[in-house]
């Protein structure tokens, strides 16, 4: 008898990037790994009342935000803590890390992000000389250069989302989002990609694939994925339907495909 499928949520109605592209193809790719039962969440839209919004994510195994927007109700945001806390998965995708920068709990389960995320005691986080550098900095953080592709080196082979993945492997065309900052607990860079100044980007190794513990939960943290061209790449794809695995279950079942990329070329599906 075939296991029941594990029960995954996203969550959009608000973005700064367009969810009505994004979401549809997120909701396709979890669908296609062979594991998920996906549904959606859409909050009212921009300047609209959100008091009501209140998904259960109690009754789901892992929780996609694809979502950057008005601040939830408190009720809403009290169930949130308490269902990552308890051992929800949590996957944040892209421009959700620029969400909720005065929400404290939501900050150290995101780890790193944009604006005042982590307040007084943020870190730049960053890859110098084979390790993780956290640099105290009070200052706003986030940025990207121009879209461009770019290689990935993986830096935490032994986790079970990069486990079995090429060392390098390249992404199509996409913000490489640099200079981000947050309280950084309990983070494990997973993959970093290089910010080239030649690309108005910071010069340095930055995290791309990144995870958090917040309480028993699990959170994958992806910065790629402007867009819906951005992720058809196959490295956005395969890494995302990695991390929602990893994040729901703590482990990583799918194997790798065929058709994903080495270090010289990006793949990108139709």
């Amino acid at each position: 008898m075939a296991a029941a499928p594990l029960k995954a949520l996203i969550v959009d109605g608000q973005n700064y990037h367009n969810w009505k592209e994004t979401t549809p193809l997120m909701k396709t790719y979890l669908q296609k790994a062979g594991l998920f039962s996906v549904d959606v969440a859409t909050s009212p839209p921009e300047k609209q009342d959100v008091s009501g919004f209140k998904p259960d994510f109690a009754s789901y195994n892992v929780v996609v935000m694809n979502y950057q927007g008005a601040d939830w109700p408190d009720n809403t945001r009290k169930a949130f803590e308490k269902y990552v806390a308890d051992g929800g998965g949590l996957v944040i995708v892209h421009g959700a890390n620029l969400g909720f920068p005065n929400w404290r709990p939501y900050v150290e389960m995101i780890g790193l992000g944009w604006s005042n995320c982590g307040g007084e005691d943020g870190a730049y986080v960053y890859w110098q000389d084979g390790k993780v550098v956290r640099e105290k900095t009070s200052k706003p953080g986030g940025g990207h250069g121009a879209e461009h592709a770019f290689l990935l080196l993986v830096r935490d082979d032994k986790h079970p989302i990069t486990r079995d993945l090429p060392p390098k492997f390249m992404h199509g065309p996409d913000e490489l989002y640099h200079k981000l900052r947050g309280p950084a607990k309990n983070l494990t860079v997973l993959a970093t990609a290089f910010s080239d100044p030649r690309q108005l980007g910071s010069g340095r190794d930055e995290p791309v694939l990144m995870t958090i513990g917040y309480g028993k939960g699990r959170v994958f943290h992806t910065v790629l994925g402007h867009g819906a061209a951005e992720i058809k790449s196959v490295a956005f794809i395969v890494t995302f339907q990695r991390g929602a695995e990893w994040a729901a279950t703590g482990d990583v079942t799918q194997t790798v495909p065929a058709d994903f990329p080495g270090p010289d070329r990006p793949k990108i599906r139709p």
